[in-house]
């Protein structure tokens, strides 16, 4: 009988600590839009899925529009300062997980962002 209730706790222990897909996307979403906020564009735009089949003057006119955003943030409301994980949830109809972000701003205002994130080749990324 012992050896059996040991053999369930190690069960519900594995189980606890192996993150969820949720968790995993959220992760990834934050990760991603750390790099926006710190000014790595290129490494926020490698975080959608197929950035490395854009043209290369389409995604320099993404990264000039994610540097003129972020310029328009600081002006407006002083630069976003924090991105926490709001929640995420999976719909399973349309196969990806949407990750709530919430950006922290400079003047303490937040907004709620939804992220569609998928995974690709074994990695999370934005759709």
């Amino acid at each position: 009988m012992r050896k059996l209730i040991s053999i369930v706790v190690l069960v519900i222990v594995a189980a606890c600590s192996t993150p969820t897909k949720e968790e995993l996307a959220s992760l990834a979403a934050k990760g991603y839009y750390q790099h926006l906020i710190d000014g790595d564009y290129d490494h926020f735009l490698e975080g959608r899925v197929m950035a490395d089949s854009l043209p290369d003057d389409y995604r320099s006119q993404l990264i000039d529009g994610y540097a003129q955003f972020l310029a328009q943030q600081q002006k407006a409301r002083g630069g976003i300062n924090e991105v926490r994980v709001s929640r995420a949830f999976t719909d399973s109809t349309q196969q990806y997980t949407s990750v709530l972000l919430m950006l922290c701003y400079g003047d303490s205002t937040t907004e709620e962002v939804v992220v569609p994130m998928v995974e690709h080749n074994g990695r999370w990324m934005m759709k």
